[in-house]
């Protein structure tokens, strides 16, 4: 699986204001590219090629965002099944699965177009995603002291590198139960930093992440919990607010969910359970 680097920052030119005075100089912004997603199997006895998915993200990482995307989406459950991972061009990438593969072909009917802002459009329905998972999280565990949750911002932010250098991007952590941060991925598209830190395991062989907690660097939509539920992660814990359906999923699924995490308070919008206070 060889991949092509591109910079996540670009310099550009900028005329600046401050204070009522104004110069021209420079300042660094993150990257956004598009990245199409293809993939090769094997049915009906040839070879089809397809078409995927085009998303909108920082380039790097770009093969774990695509197996965390794969995950994601129930089109595979681990990498076994995939020969193969090439990046044909920067912005284009194929995965090769193995002639013994069965592809979901349900899931591949699916028109996938993702954007920075929106992981879930072009989906057959919102009741299809709801009922497809991979790994779901387990009842009540893990168990997390409210002191843990509260230093998990700032453990986030200081690992955050690109954002100290454009201030423009989102940042996805994986945590442990006592606080410790075992990966993180940042990207201008919330979905893609997940994707990519999903991913980032996948490759590890650490599916399915029961005893982590997803710590999110702004608010939480549908997608996400959907992602995280995919991945078996119980927690999820971000500084925005959640929208109605990535709550309403959360408690369907019997994961935790927490917004506002700021300074020394949070909301928890589902599964308290698990949070000792």
């Amino acid at each position: 699986m060889m991949e092509v680097f591109s910079s996540a920052v670009s310099e550009k030119r900028i005329f600046k204001v401050d204070d009522g005075k104004h110069r021209l100089t420079s300042d660094r912004v993150v990257v956004e590219e598009p990245l199409e997603i293809r993939i090769q199997y094997f049915f009906n006895n040839k070879w089809q090629k397809k078409n995927l998915a085009i998303t909108m993200r920082t380039p790097g990482n770009d093969i774990a965002l695509t197996l965390g995307f794969l995950l994601a989406e129930g089109i595979i459950a681990s990498k076994s099944g995939i020969e193969a991972i090439e990046q044909l061009e920067i912005n284009i990438l194929i995965v090769k699965f193995l002639k013994t593969t069965k592809v979901d072909l349900t899931a591949l009917d699916r028109n996938f177009y993702a954007t920075a802002s929106c992981g879930v459009c072009g989906k057959a329905s919102i009741e299809t995603l709801a009922k497809t998972a991979c790994f779901f999280p387990q009842k009540d565990l893990p168990k997390i002291d409210y002191s843990v949750l509260l230093e998990l911002p700032k453990l986030l932010r200081g690992s955050q590198s690109v954002f100290e250098e454009t201030g423009g991007i989102h940042a996805a952590g994986l945590f442990s139960p006592t606080g410790v941060l075992l990966d993180y991925a940042e990207d201008v598209g919330r979905h893609n930093a997940v994707d990519k830190l999903i991913g980032n395991c996948l490759q590890k062989d650490l599916i399915p992440l029961r005893a982590q907690i997803l710590m999110l660097s702004g608010r939480v939509s549908f997608e996400l919990v959907q992602k995280a539920m995919m991945a078996g992660i119980p927690i999820i814990a971000a500084v925005g607010a959640p929208s109605s359906l990535a709550i309403e999923l959360a408690e369907e699924n019997g994961m935790t969910l927490i917004g506002f995490l700021r300074g020394e308070r949070f909301n928890v919008y589902s599964g308290v359970g698990r949070i000792r206070i």
